[in-house]
């Protein structure tokens, strides 16, 4: 059995970062992604934003894939400020919920969920939440909604859950081996979350160093 690595394990803060100083682009220029607006936080758009090679990657995916499917983009880039909130605010909801945990404990179940602010791959502009939809950008079944938290979904967010239905399984096979060719990974708590050149891609694949860290926009 394949181990499962959170965000908190030491070993993904301890990977060093060289920052290769690759720009944020705009996913909506230039790009055939379907992009959705659900996670817009600002007029900026902070969300749209990816590293130039993290987007050239799924471009390459969304070749692979079968005809009549098409990536759904969600979310990218996510400033610091806003990771950390996240963060803190679902320590908060376990931290309540069960009072009996050490702070080790809590931030290891947050990071199931929402990573560290200090690793984040959002903020570094080098993770994607994604989805699948047909031609007509309709949202295929994955199994659960998007951002769903292993409480709500009884652990079915976990891309290898085993209570989900065929036609969702059979997705995210689609969805990973598509975007694992490219050169992605997957954090396996969330089937939708896919990075490449942050920390925790450069732990799994074995690299030397990650080539993007946590970075501002603009």
């Amino acid at each position: 059995m394949t181990e499962l690595i959170l965000m908190s394990d030491p070993r993904v803060a301890a990977v060093s970062v060289r920052e290769c100083g690759e720009r944020l682009v705009d996913v909506r220029r230039d790009s055939a992604l379907l992009v959705d607006e659900r996670k817009r936080q600002d007029s900026a758009g902070a969300f749209v934003h990816l590293r130039e090679g993290v987007l050239d990657r799924l471009l390459e995916a969304q070749a692979q894939l079968p005809r009549g499917m098409r990536l759904l983009f969600v979310e990218g880039y996510r400033p610091p400020s806003l990771q950390r909130h996240y963060f803190d605010t679902y320590a908060a909801e376990l931290r309540a919920d069960h009072p009996e945990w050490t702070a080790g404990q809590v931030r290891a179940a947050a990071s199931r969920y929402v990573s560290p602010p200090e690793i984040a791959p959002h903020s570094a502009g080098a993770a994607v939440d994604l989805t699948l939809a047909d031609e007509d950008g309709r949202e295929l079944d994955l199994g659960t909604r998007m951002n769903a938290t292993p409480e709500e979904s009884a652990g079915a967010c976990y891309t290898g859950a085993d209570n989900i239905g065929d036609a969702a399984r059979s997705h995210r096979e689609v969805l990973g081996t598509a975007l694992a060719a490219a050169g992605l990974v997957n954090y396996p708590t969330e089937w939708w979350h896919w990075s490449y050149g942050d920390r925790y891609w450069a732990l799994l694949t074995g690299a030397a160093a990650a080539p993007y860290g946590p970075r501002e926009l603009g």
